[in-house]
C-alpha cells in the first residue's frame, strides 16, 4: 500500500466543513428536491422484490424439503449455490455500475434475477434448486450496489442514513409480506406459481423504471473523475476492513432469512398456516428498525456530532441489540422466542441503516458502488461459510448453538466499523 504523508491526508474538519456547506446547496436545488424520493421509492420497492424473490424457497422450504426428500445439510447447500454466485457476482456487479450507471445497471440485475425466480418453477429436486437459486443470486449481487449508488447520487450527508434504511427496509418488507402471500399462493394455487407470480413483479419494476427513471442533477461542489480502480480501492485500509465487518454482520440476517421458517417447524411445530400467520413478524421489526437507525442518526447529526460519530455509534448501539438472539432458541414459549428474535432483527436492521451511507462519506459517488460490491463480496462469503455452520449444528446438534452464533457475532462486526479509517488517501476524492 502506498504510503500517505499527514501532509497528504485529507482533513476530517475540513472535510466535515464541506460537508454542511454542499448539503446547503445541495438542499436549495429544486430538482433533488423534486426526484430524490421518487428515485428512493424505486430502490425501496426493488428491494421489497429482491427479498420476495430470496423468501420464497425459505418460506416454502418446509414443503420442498419434505417433497424432494432434501435434508438439512443438503438444503444448506443449495444456500450454499445462492451465497457463492452472490459473492462472486458482487466483485463484478459493483464496478459495472459505476460504469454503465444507474438506468442501466439496475435494469440489467432486476431482469436477471426476476427471470431466474421463474425458472425456480421447474424445479425437480436439489440440484436444480440449486442451479436456479445460483442464477437468482448472480443476478441479486446488484441490487445493493445499485441502491446504495442512487441515494448516494440524489440525497445529501445529513439525510444518506434516513435514506439508507428506507431504502434497507425493503428487505424487512418483503421478507415480512413473503411468509402470508406466499403460504396462501402456495396452499391456493400451488408452489410453482409463487415463484412465477414473484418474478413478474420484477418485470412490472423494470417497466416503470425505464419510463421514470432520471438522471441525477450534478453536484457542483464535487468534481467529476473517472471511477477509481478496483484494485486501488481494495487496498485501502477502510475497504477491506469495512469488507471485514460485512464477513460478520451480514450472516446474521441470512440466518432469519433462510432458516426461521425452517426453526418455527423444527423448534415449535409450526404448520405451514402457522408459519404464514408469524414469520412475517421479525421481519416487520426489522422494517422498524431501519427507520429508527436513520432517524437516530439524524437526532445525533442535530446535538453536533459529525456525520462519521453519528452513524459509528448508532451502529454500536443497535448491535447491541442483536445479542437478544441467545436466548430466543433456549425458550419454550414460541411468542417470547420470536419476541427476542425480533429484537435481534430491529437491531440488525438499525445497524445497516447506518453501514449503508457511510462509505459515502469518505468515497466520490463514483467509488461507492464499487466499494458496496466488495463488502458484498464479504458479505458473501461469510454467508456461504456460516451457512454450512448452521446446517450443520441444525443436522448435528439443534438450532440453539446456531441461535448463540449469531447472536454474538454483531459484536465483532460493529467493533470493526467503529475502529474505521475516517480519512483517505488524496487518490480518492472527498465527498463534499
Amino acid at each position: 500500500m502506498t504510503r500517505i504523508s499527514q501532509v497528504e491526508r485529507i482533513s476530517y474538519n475540513d472535510g466535515a466543513e464541506r460537508v454542511k456547506r454542499s448539503q446547503g446547496d445541495w438542499m436549495n436545488r429544486p430538482a433533488v428536491s423534486r426526484d430524490r424520493w421518487l428515485m428512493l421509492g424505486f430502490a425501496f420497492v426493488a428491494t421489497v422484490i429482491n427479498y420476495l424473490d430470496r423468501q420464497t424457497l425459505s418460506v416454502l422450504a418446509p414443503v420442498l424439503l419434505e417433497r424432494f426428500k432434501i435434508s438439512a445439510t443438503t438444503y444448506s447447500h443449495i444456500i450454499f449455490s445462492f451465497m457463492f454466485a452472490y459473492t462472486v457476482m458482487n466483485g463484478v456487479s459493483g464496478p459495472l455500475l459505476d460504469r454503465l450507471g444507474s438506468k442501466i445497471g439496475y435494469a440489467l440485475t432486476i431482469a436477471w434475477w426476476s427471470a431466474a425466480e421463474i425458472l425456480h418453477a421447474f424445479s425437480g429436486g436439489a440440484i436444480s434448486l440449486g442451479v436456479f437459486r445460483f442464477l437468482l443470486g448472480a443476478g441479486e449481487a446488484g441490487n445493493y450496489p445499485a441502491g446504495v449508488k442512487v441515494i448516494g447520487e440524489w440525497f445529501p450527508p445529513g439525510e444518506r442514513s434516513l435514506a439508507s434504511g428506507i431504502f434497507n427496509s425493503g428487505a424487512a418488507v418483503g421478507a415480512m409480506l413473503a411468509p402470508p402471500l406466499l403460504a396462501w399462493t402456495a396452499l391456493a394455487m400451488g408452489w410453482q406459481a409463487s415463484f412465477v407470480i414473484v418474478g413478474a413483479l420484477g418485470f412490472l419494476w423494470l417497466a416503470a423504471w425505464i419510463i421514470f427513471y432520471r438522471t441525477p442533477p450534478a453536484n457542483p461542489g464535487e468534481l467529476e473523475s473517472p471511477p477509481p480502480a478496483v484494485w486501488a480501492l481494495a487496498k485501502s485500509r477502510f475497504v477491506w476492513q469495512f469488507t471485514l465487518s460485512k464477513v460478520f454482520a451480514d450472516p446474521v440476517w441470512y440466518f432469519y432469512t433462510f432458516w426461521f421458517p425452517q426453526y418455527l417447524k423444527v423448534g415449535h411445530g409450526f404448520s405451514m398456516k402457522e408459519i404464514g400467520e408469524t414469520a412475517w413478524i421479525p421481519f416487520f421489526t426489522g422494517g422498524i428498525g431501519n427507520l429508527a437507525g436513520g432517524f437516530l442518526c439524524s437526532s445525533l447529526l442535530k446535538r453536533g456530532l459529525s456525520p462519521q460519530t453519528a452513524r459509528r455509534l448508532g451502529v454500536v448501539i443497535f448491535s447491541a441489540l442483536m445479542v437478544a438472539a441467545v436466548p430466543s432458541a433456549m425458550v419454550r414459549s414460541s411468542a417470547l422466542s420470536i419476541a427476542l428474535i425480533s429484537t435481534a432483527t430491529f437491531g440488525y436492521c438499525g445497524a445497516l441503516a447506518n453501514v449503508l451511507a457511510i462509505p459515502r462519506d469518505l468515497f466520490p459517488k463514483n467509488a461507492v458502488a464499487s466499494i458496496w460490491g466488495l463488502a458484498s463480496m464479504g458479505s458473501g462469503f461469510g454467508g456461504m461459510f456460516f451457512s454450512l455452520v448452521t446446517g450443520w449444528l441444525v443436522d448435528h446438534y439443534s438450532f440453539i448453538p446456531a441461535f448463540v452464533l449469531f447472536g454474538l457475532t454483531p459484536i465483532i462486526a460493529a467493533a470493526l466499523i467503529w475502529s474505521l479509517p475516517r480519512t483517505v488517501a488524496p487518490a480518492f476524492p472527498s465527498p463534499p
